[in-house]
């Protein structure tokens, strides 16, 4: 799937030039924590966040430093400061280093996206112009809709079993191997030492994801 599978079109946004106070009530209106700043094209020119508002002298978290760290802090980054703590135009606060995507991205270098920068939302443009917006909330939406694999009814306990050892020996996370793996029925028994929880899971994630399993009978133990 892409961004413009799931993407919102109709997307709440913002003007450099609009008045914070005004923002703040669109963010709690809609029930958003962020908002797209575009100008009358529908070029976008920043994102204004939560993470944007947080330090405000109206609520007194603006940054306060001892007087002797401030003196070595460089100007630019107080003035930085002093503008997001006492803008009141969102062209003052907003931040213009956007991280965006085109229609076409796939959703796993979406994801990627929100995870590394550790954001919420990506917005989607075609040209520099707005289109939409991909948010963590659509990738669960696109993984609810996603329908379970079917489990083909010829499958046997061997070829089960050998699709298991397959998959385990192209891991390098493991060395769990064929002593460790029974399967009756379409349940995969797992059993014997595993080196951390982590390896514990993921062996019964690996296990689950082979078509016709019925269940993973999980009889590990962690070794200390």
């Amino acid at each position: 799937m892409k961004a413009k599978d799931v993407m919102v079109q109709d997307v709440v946004t913002a003007k450099a030039d609009d008045d914070v106070a005004g923002v703040i009530k669109l963010l709690i209106q809609h029930d958003i924590s962020a908002l797209p700043v575009v100008d009358g094209e529908g070029i976008v020119l920043g994102v204004i966040s939560e993470a944007d508002l947080i330090r405000r002298e109206e609520i007194g978290t603006e940054e306060r430093r001892p007087w002797w760290l401030e003196a070595l802090t460089p100007a630019s980054t107080l003035a930085e400061e002093f503008a997001r703590s006492h803008g009141r135009r969102v062209s003052e606060i907003m931040t213009t280093d956007v991280v965006s995507a085109c229609e076409e991205t796939p959703l796993g270098e979406i994801a990627a996206l929100l995870e590394k920068h550790r954001i919420k939302r990506v917005p989607i443009v075609r040209n520099r112009r707005l289109v939409g917006i991909v948010s963590r909330s659509n990738l669960i939406q696109a993984l609810a809709s996603v329908p379970p694999r079917s489990i083909p009814a010829v499958d046997s306990d061997r070829h089960i079993r050998l699709e298991v050892l397959d998959r385990l020996g192209a891991q390098s996370w493991t060395d769990f191997g064929a002593r460790n793996v029974i399967v009756s029925e379409g349940v995969v028994h797992l059993w014997g030492l595993v080196s951390s929880e982590e390896e514990h899971k993921a062996l019964i994630a690996l296990a689950e994801g082979v078509p016709g399993v019925a269940r993973v009978s999980d009889e590990m133990f962690q070794s200390y």
